[in-house]
């Protein structure tokens, strides 16, 4: 394996997004990532188009650079077998609730007790420490649990989730981060340790990074919710001929901006000459600003704001943004063959590397596709394999 991770190995027992979205990054940089399914396999196998029962589309996009196996913890059998696993991993990583760890004896007291060194994730929905501890939670009633919902009600009067994962997604990279920095600790100190991971705290803490406003003081000095983000004229501008998506944001941007749209004399307004001024007056200044890009097509803006180095661009689709031609420039959305599903596209890793750069490695696997492998990687002899996959003799 590749990257800056090769040599490190996780064993990965979460399933849907935020966990498998998480480890694939770790994968994605060249960590040794096992996936340990139950015989059902986790439940994105069958979210989505597909070419075979258990490979849709989600867990395509959420499973590359891994292997994986099979275990029913049900069978004592197979917990020793993760015992086992646990003994070679670096890190430990679920999204098991806190309670039903304790039944499967795969609490963090026990598995550091097998492996001081491991690194044990846990991604909960709410932090042990507070009353929520223990409830379920998945990415919906995390957003609106955390203010995500409510902003999307100042913005349009009623609350909407965004479209996408946000949540999930979002908690993934705050997990990977985590554990990563875990794993550089460990290297120094030789020990491991527990990591939490809560959703709903990390998604209040992303909300409220500029959301607290006016609250970050005590008394407050202002409401919650930043002024400008929040402003209904922040959206794409209409032009002649569709919209464009432009930000002036510095003074010489402004200054260049009412030049070019004719109303100069906007530029010395009190109301728009400094940067607190305009955020005072974010709703006005964005406002007239669209009202004057209305007799222009959306190309003459983006040309003409490029040569003034304000930044610009036209709205993409899904389709045009599968076909961008920086992303074709870039090789962005890779595309491969797959052993089992045939051709396929993946977006690539975003982040580059000068020395460790990361790789494709291993396709998506199939449910159990490694299990024999890693069994006997782990020293099971093929007696016991086969009694933990059932296979005859």
């Amino acid at each position: 394996m590749a990257g800056p991770l090769a040599g490190f190995r996780v064993l990965d027992l979460s399933s849907v997004v935020l966990g498998p979205l998480a480890t694939q990054i770790m994968g994605d940089l060249g960590a040794d990532v096992i996936k340990v399914e139950a015989p059902a396999g986790d439940t994105t196998r069958y979210t989505g188009p597909s070419r075979s029962k258990d490979m849709a589309a989600l867990f395509m996009g959420l499973n590359r650079n891994k292997r994986s196996v099979v275990l029913d913890l049900k069978k004592e059998s197979a917990r020793e077998a993760l015992w086992r696993l646990i003994d070679k991993a670096d890190v430990f990583f679920h999204s098991i609730r806190p309670q039903k760890l304790v039944p499967l004896g795969l609490d963090y007291k026990s598995v550091n007790a097998r492996n001081p060194r491991i690194v044990y994730a846990g991604i909960h929905g709410y932090g042990e420490r507070g009353p929520y501890a223990g409830a379920p939670a998945y990415d919906d009633v995390i957003q609106g649990q955390s203010g995500g919902a409510d902003l999307m009600a100042r913005l349009i009067g009623e609350p909407r989730y965004l479209p996408t994962i946000m949540a999930d997604k979002t908690c993934a990279l705050v997990a990977a981060y985590a554990v990563m920095a875990a794993l550089l600790e460990r290297e120094r100190s030789g020990k491991g340790q527990f990591v939490e991971i809560p959703m709903f705290e990390t998604m209040v803490a992303y909300n409220m990074t500029e959301h607290l406003y006016g609250h970050t003081f005590d008394p407050p000095e202002a409401s919650l919710g930043y002024t400008r983000v929040l402003a209904p004229w922040r959206r794409p501008y209409k032009t002649s001929d569709g919209h464009i998506c432009m930000l002036a944001y510095v003074d010489v941007q402004w200054r260049k901006f009412w030049n070019e749209v004719g109303r100069p004399e906007l530029a010395d307004d009190p109301r728009f000459d400094t940067l607190s001024n305009r955020s005072d007056n974010i709703e006005e200044l964005y406002r007239l600003a669209g009202e004057c890009l209305t007799g222009e097509t959306t190309e003459y803006w983006v040309k003409r704001f490029a040569e003034l180095d304000i930044p610009s661009a036209p709205i993409a689709t899904l389709e045009e943004v599968e076909h961008d031609p920086h992303l074709a420039a870039v090789d962005f959305f890779r595309k491969r063959t797959h052993p089992t599903e045939g051709d396929i596209v993946l977006p690539d890793f975003p982040v580059r590397y000068s020395r460790t750069e990361p790789e494709l490695s291993r396709m998506q696997p199939k449910l159990g596709e490694h299990t024999d492998e890693i069994l006997r990687e782990a020293g099971l002899s093929e007696d016991e394999i086969n009694e933990i996959t059932g296979k005859e003799t």
